[in-house]
């Protein structure tokens, strides 16, 4: 007798679309637990707010300029986001000594404190997110992902 096989109950191969939804959805839920922490505190920042933080913790002094040409984002919605810092007293501006109508930014003491939680919070996260995968299994799916990125990026 012979064997009948079950097309419709058996998985599918992945689609890109669902390979990229997960990362997606890892990448939310990885943020959304990175910035709990300071949900729950004083300082409530947007992942956004926090990337602008993070370059100007990075390059102290640097210009609204700078993080244009780093980011690639929109001049008016960085600078939204650099005056709701500067308000809410994480970053602060001072004027170029060679040229004073160039505004330098740079982090408050409170600014580093938020890029530091975030940076604790971030490797609190990254550990949970990887736990029970071997160092095998982790170079694999760091291997993957890397592939998967190389396939995004435009050709050289």
């Amino acid at each position: 007798m012979r064997k009948q096989v079950d097309n419709v109950n058996q998985p599918t191969t992945p689609s890109g679309d669902e390979v990229l939804e997960l990362v997606h959805s890892v990448m939310h839920r990885f943020r959304s637990q990175q910035y709990q922490v300071l949900r729950d505190g004083s300082h409530a920042i947007t992942h956004m707010e926090g990337k602008v933080l993070w370059f100007f913790s990075r390059h102290p002094g640097a210009t609204q300029s700078d993080l244009v040409a780093h980011s690639g984002r929109d001049k008016a919605q960085l600078a939204r986001l650099i005056k709701g810092l500067v308000e809410r007293g994480l970053l602060e501006r001072s004027a170029d000594d060679a040229d004073r109508r160039t505004v330098r930014l740079a982090p408050t003491a409170d600014g580093h404190a938020v890029q530091r939680t975030l940076q604790q919070q971030s490797r609190r996260v990254g550990v949970q997110a990887v736990r029970g995968l071997d160092e095998a299994e982790r170079r694999q799916l760091l291997a993957l992902l890397q592939r998967v990125k190389d396939n995004l990026d435009p050709p050289s």
